[in-house]
């Protein structure tokens, strides 16, 4: 091999110039040329060389000349490829496109019955061309002279003698002979000698040698003129016109031309889908639609046994260029797609790669959905930096389309994407088209972001996945569509790993707990299940964590013990604890004996007792009460309830309630909700009540001044006897206003204060601001007594007397 090498080196060396280079040597059957594999120098290509050596095969010149010169002048897709040729006086040159003889996979087998029915419909073709537009007899039809293209596709060659019938001096004529093996494979007339030719029709030698390249195609070999006609392996619709092929009579043969229209009618042998395909690739840009429906149709009704590399070659460049420029749209796509599968990830990347980036920046809505249909089989063979700087740049525009259908499959596609997305992408840009979708007007939509989201989780940043999930999936949990509340409930069944203990009692199981009653059983299910999941999570979480977290008993001891009211962990602090509340209530109901009654009509039809003057403050000499609003107000809840007509008559100033209000704030912040123990009243009936009993109590004060001397033994006595427990900080509001009621109603003789100083309605002035301005500036008619008494309360130093400011 070496010396062939260096051989061919110096030769040309000799010679002119020739810019390829010799490669390895092809094996094939016995000819007058040897074969090489070959590349251009140029650009590298690949290429084939035959090669004649005249010093070596003098003898066979002419034929070696005469296959020169036809590959040069004769043009048909079905011949092989010209390149370039040299000749010089010891060499003969020509390159060619790259193929590899027939012959290899007719030995190995490599065919199958369709691929192989195809090859001969290109051959068939070429031998017609030759016969009837070049009037020329080929003469050397065989196995030996048919070769393969990197493209699957069947060449012809072994143009040695190649002739023009006009021709008188043909080739054909004098050097028939020399062919190697030309008595195995020349037809019975042929015996006397290739003159007998200009006796029989041109075209019967070549229709006799394309029947021996049917036998040797579907049975790997052809022997002799006793095989002819014989049709082991040949495909049943090719019988009757295989064995006309091989007719012994000359006249009686059938041309290839006509086997030729034989096998391309309706349900025939050459009537494939393959074949159509071949016959439509190259003039796909030129049909009209429905040649081009009808030929994309019959595309797809291809199964994989087909020549992957014509496939590749010529059927997917054609398809590709149809769906970018020349309207094959998405069906021309799907079928790209089938071919891509088969491709190499070199061959995918220099061939499919770049047409999909221009077809992702490709408005057209079809083409849009077609490329995210059939991502699945293009994502494992797209670099990672080409999806995240120039293929999801273009996606993430589908999510805001208006039409639902292209933002639907968009959302999908993030599933297929996700594994080839950054994580900067994925927690910034992504989730925030998935936060639009989550709102979609489509309840499809908005079901699919829940689904999209579990399924995503695991590829979600730990800093902010759990924030993510919870607030997607709790929203939807309140969404109107059934399918899209039972898919949040999935999702955060699968997810609940991803979620602290805290999470999930505080946030996530109050948001299913709703659910668990949804009118919808499939949701009621839904939801009973989702919540085992996380009650299982709690409790195993439960169990994980410590009895208690006060100190141990001897620490607290050395301490110098608990505080008073302290729970303690032990069973006998934990039972005092217990039995001081209780013993606290049993105390107070043993004190609360006898009959509900409304504080108007005294008990045991006896007056109600008033609070002694000398126990009462009075109004002019407040004292700063020390104790607290919210004892103000528990004093209050424990007096007995007024009745109807003096409810608004007790209130206190808005100052009381905001201090209690903020300490009772609080408490709401520890036990939760506690709106519901409170009274619902409206805004502007409690500042009407509060103007009321500061008007009713301003009232009061001034009908004790004026019977104080006559009822002062009176009242002391009572409130020695049956004033409630005092201590000594704060007047006792609920005697005084029984003692109160039962004076309206005439009780302890009292007498009525003069008419400046009555009120105007029976259930008192409009509000407390209206009470303050009337006291002082009521003037007593003529007809009033001569002594006027100064009802204005006394000013101190400091107004603030711990009364919350009235």
């Amino acid at each position: 091999m070496e010396f062939l090498k260096s051989a061919v080196a110096s030769a040309m060396a000799k010679g002119p110039p020739f810019p390829y280079t010799f490669g390895d040597k092809v094996d094939l059957d016995p000819s007058i040329w040897t074969l090489y594999n070959g590349t251009r120098r140029e650009d590298g290509s690949n290429c084939s060389i035959f090669s004649f050596d005249i010093t070596a095969n003098r003898s066979a010149l002419p034929l070696a000349r005469n296959a020169l010169k036809k590959l040069r002048t004769l043009r048909h897709p079905g011949v092989i490829k010209v390149l370039d040729t040299v000749e010089s006086d010891t060499y003969i040159y020509i390159a060619t496109e790259r193929v590899v003889p027939l012959r290899w996979h007719v030995k190995r087998k490599s065919l199958s019955p369709e691929t192989a029915k195809w090859g001969l419909y290109n051959i068939a073709r070429t031998v017609k061309f030759i016969n009837n537009e070049a009037s020329s007899v080929h003469g050397n039809v065989k196995v030996a002279s048919v070769y393969t293209t990197e493209s699957g596709e069947w060449k012809l060659g072994g143009f040695e003698i190649l002739s023009n019938v006009k021709d008188d001096d043909a080739v054909i004529y004098t050097y028939g002979s020399l062919v190697p093996d030309s008595g195995r494979y020349s037809p019975p007339e042929m015996a006397s000698g290739w003159d007998a030719l200009k006796r029989s029709p041109h075209a019967a030698v070549d229709a006799y040698g394309f029947g021996t390249l049917i036998f040797e195609v579907f049975n790997g070999s052809f022997n002799g003129g006793d095989q002819a006609g014989q049709t082991k392996n040949i495909p049943p619709t090719m019988h009757s016109s295989y064995k006309r092929l091989t007719n012994a009579n000359p006249k009686a043969r059938l041309s290839v031309a006509h086997f030729l229209e034989q096998g391309c009618r309706h349900g025939s042998f050459f009537d494939s889908p393959l074949i159509k395909l071949t016959d439509g690739i190259e003039n796909l840009g030129v049909k009209t639609e429905e040649e081009r429906e009808q030929f994309l149709d019959d595309l797809e009704q291809l199964t994989d046994d087909f020549p992957e590399d014509f496939f590749k070659m010529k059927v997917l460049p054609e398809l590709l260029k149809s769906v970018e420029f020349g309207g094959g749209g998405p069906k021309a796509f799907g079928v790209v797609m089938k071919i891509a599968t088969k491709l190499s990830n070199d061959d995918f990347e220099s061939k499919v790669t770049p047409v999909l980036i221009r077809l992702f920046g490709n408005p057209d809505r079809a083409i849009r959905v077609c490329l995210l249909d059939n991502l699945p089989l293009m994502i494992d063979r797209l670099p990672q930096k080409l999806v995240n700087d120039k293929i999801f740049p273009q996606i993430v525009t589908g999510f805001t389309d208006v039409a639902p259908v292209v933002r639907e499959q968009t959302l999908k596609s993030v599933l297929t994407l996700i594994p080839k997305l950054s994580d900067r992408i994925i927690n910034g840009e992504l989730l925030r088209y998935l936060a639009k979708t989550a709102n979609d007007e489509q309840p499809g939509i908005r079901t699919n972001t829940t689904i999209c989201l579990g399924k995503i989780a695991k590829h979600l940043g730990t800093s902010t996945r759990a924030k993510v999930l919870i607030a997607a999936f709790t929203r939807s949990l309140r969404d109107p569509f059934v399918h899209a509340r039972n898919a949040a409930l999935m999702a955060l069944s699968v997810t609940s790993e991803y979620f602290g203990p805290e999470d999930c009692a505080l946030r996530i199981m109050p948001a299913i707990c709703p659910s668990l009653i949804d009118k919808e059983k499939l949701i009621r299910d839904q939801a009973t299940k989702t919540l085992d999941v996380y009650m299982a999570k709690i409790k195993k979480a439960a169990a994980a964590m410590p009895d208690t977290v006060l100190p141990p008993e001897g620490a607290a001891s050395a301490a110098g013990g608990p505080r008073m009211g302290t729970p303690q962990p032990t069973e006998s602090a934990a039972a005092s604890w217990a039995g001081w509340a209780i013993s606290s209530f049993t105390n107070k109901l043993s004190a609360a004996v006898g009959e509900i009654q409304s504080s108007s009509t005294p008990a045991n039809g006896s007056s109600a007792p008033a609070q002694s003057p000398a126990n009462r403050p009075a109004l002019g000499s407040q004292t700063p009460s020390t104790s607290s609003a919210s004892d103000l107000r528990r004093q209050a809840l424990k007096s007995p309830h007024p009745s109807a007509s003096s409810a608004k008559e007790v209130s206190f100033s808005p100052d009381d309630f905001a201090a209690t209000d903020a300490i009772d704030n609080d408490a709401a912040d520890a036990w939760g909700d506690m709106d519901d123990f409170v009274e619902d009243d409206d805004s502007n009936d409690k500042a009407t009540e509060q103007g009321d009993a500061a008007a009713s109590f301003f009232t009061s004060e001034a009908k004790k001044s004026s019977t104080a001397q006559a009822k002062k033994t009176a009242s002391a006595a009572a409130t020695a006897s049956a004033a409630p427990f005092d201590d000594g900080s704060e007047p006792d509001f609920a005697g005084w206003l029984a003692a109160q009621a039962q004076k309206k109603k005439g009780g302890l003789g009292a007498k009525p204060l003069p008419k400046g100083l009555t009120k105007t309605g029976a259930s008192g002035p409009g509000s407390a601001t209206a009470a303050k301005k009337t006291i002082p500036a009521a003037k007593p008619k003529a007809a009033a007594p001569a002594k006027k008494l100064d009802m204005k309360p006394k000013q101190t130093e400091d107004d603030d007397d711990g009364w919350g400011g009235w």
